[in-house]
């Protein structure tokens, strides 16, 4: 067989190339500090980077899930916070107005704060978060949520959704509370029933909101929603007495179907159907005081219709009392408002926790998947700086019998 010379100098060639071809893609390492630089480097490895990276990406947003969900609702509980805070205020003005001391025209003073306040808690009602969404919006984050209407109250434009956000594998936190559910699905009076005061009454008597005895029975046969008690005193040397029947009855005296009677005590509770109220001051004959069942009312009704009661002048002390009685309703109403968002506030700051707590666990995960993915593709610097040594080396070796087989040729012996 005859090699000619040609053949050793494309053997010599190749060789340099193969060598040069191991030296560059150990520099690339070195210089990327990654282990695998193409899929062909290590198949089974990239499998399973591609599915750790996928991992990784999905958790890093549930972190930026987590991180919007955390901005919204602290920006969320902060507006509860100054809604509160406001509310405080204006039932501190309640008690003030109550006081027999003011006169028409500081009570027209106490008005004029709580307009202001109540214009105050509309623009918290219809604060926007950092992306420019209204809060209380529900899913209708660029619909201004509360708008005036032609009645002198506020009209509600969102819904009563909430958005949820991903925040782990199988977890989700809604990032908000819809309008209807913090401001307006509130029940007045003490939240089982409302007392309210008749406004012909020419007595000094003076309901309070009651509680519940056991459990109230809002209607009896006549299917009627509430109750009236009556107070009686035919004659000023008579007690006084009382009766209490379905509110739509007849009502002339005696009932044919009182619920409950009994002699009037000042200060003394009254029971009937798992109603307890408490009368205060000197009822004249004939008047009444109603007990129905709680409705909804939004805030912004109740300190709407407290200003009207501040702007309605007393002349006399049945107008005291009459002023006193629509107080009592308002404090009452107040403290139902008061109490609904201090259980959202609550909602919010459990779902604050647990949001902490997941990224938590988040964090451990990315740090477990980082890891793993660092010990399948970072590069061992050792070993490839050994073996780029050994690289060169063959290299050089290489280029040194290339110049050595290229000499060898027939014609130097001639």
């Amino acid at each position: 067989m005859r090699i000619s010379s040609r053949f050793f100098q494309t053997l010599g060639v190749n060789s340099i190339l193969d060598q040069q071809v191991k030296l560059s893609k150990t520099q690339n390492q070195l210089a990327s500090g990654k282990r695998i630089l193409a899929p062909s480097d290590d198949p089974v490895a990239t499998s399973q980077l591609m599915q750790l990276r996928q991992t990784e990406n999905s958790v890093n947003q549930y972190q930026a899930n987590a991180d919007a969900a955390v901005n919204r609702l602290s920006t969320e509980e902060g507006v509860l916070s100054s809604v509160t805070n406001l509310l405080q205020r204006v039932r501190e003005l309640a008690i003030q107005a109550a006081n027999a001391t003011q006169t028409n025209d500081t009570r027209g003073f106490i008005a004029s704060e709580v307009r202001q306040r109540l214009d105050e808690l509309v623009g918290l009602a219809n604060t926007k978060d950092g992306n420019g969404e209204y809060l209380f919006a529900g899913s209708k984050g660029y619909t201004e949520p509360f708008v005036p209407n032609a009645a002198g109250g506020y009209d509600y434009f969102g819904d009563d959704s909430q958005r949820f956000l991903q925040i782990g594998a199988g977890r989700q936190v809604a990032d908000g509370n819809p309008g209807s559910e913090v401001f307006q699905r509130v029940r007045n009076g003490n939240g089982t029933f409302v007392t309210e005061v008749n406004a012909t009454n020419a007595g000094t008597g003076i309901i309070n909101s009651g509680s519940v005895q056991g459990n109230f029975v809002p209607s009896l046969t006549g299917g009627v929603n509430g109750y009236t008690l009556r107070f009686i005193q035919v004659l000023p040397t008579d007690p006084i007495t009382y009766e209490v029947f379905e509110s739509g009855d007849p009502q002339p005296s005696p009932h044919p179907t009182p619920v409950a009677t009994g002699t009037y005590v000042d200060g003394e509770p009254i029971a009937f159907q798992g109603a307890l109220v408490t009368v205060t001051g000197t009822p004249a004959d004939g008047d009444t005081f109603s007990v129905r069942s709680s409705e909804y009312k939004d805030v912004f009704q109740t300190l709407s219709d407290f200003v009207t009661t501040l702007e309605t002048g007393v002349n006399s002390a049945a107008g005291q009392a009459q002023l006193n009685n629509q107080i009592n309703s308002f404090l009452a109403d107040v403290d139902q408002d008061m109490t609904n968002i201090l259980t959202v506030r609550a909602g919010v700051g459990a779902r604050l926790n647990a949001i902490d707590g997941q990224r938590y666990i988040n964090e451990d995960q990315l740090l477990q998947t980082t890891q793993i993915i660092s010990s399948i593709e970072d590069l061992d610097y050792a070993d490839a700086v050994s073996r780029l040594n050994l690289q060169l080396a063959g290299l050089e070796a290489a280029q040194q019998s290339y110049l050595k087989v290229q000499g060898l040729s027939l014609f130097n012996f001639l």
